[in-house]
């Protein structure tokens, strides 16, 4: 079985948690993106960002991404 990838997609105002930052647990498995139910939450940018697990790099959002896409950190 194949280990699957993690990414953590950062929103900004998502309509369940509006005026918060939400990073969202995604794994990608071959040809198939899962989301998962483990999230986080925080006031600012910064202190979500703070809270992401240590060694992740940071990808910016792309054009087609969804407007509350901040951005993505594998």
């Amino acid at each position: 079985m194949t280990e699957a990838l993690v990414m953590w997609v950062i929103y900004n105002s998502p309509l369940d948690f509006p005026g918060l930052y939400v990073a969202r647990k995604w794994e990608i498995h071959p040809g198939n993106p899962v989301a998962t139910t483990e999230y986080i939450n925080a006031t600012s940018l910064d202190i979500l960002r703070s809270q992401l697990p240590h060694g992740l790099m940071r990808m910016l959002r792309n054009e087609g991404d969804g407007p509350r896409i901040v951005e993505i950190w594998l």
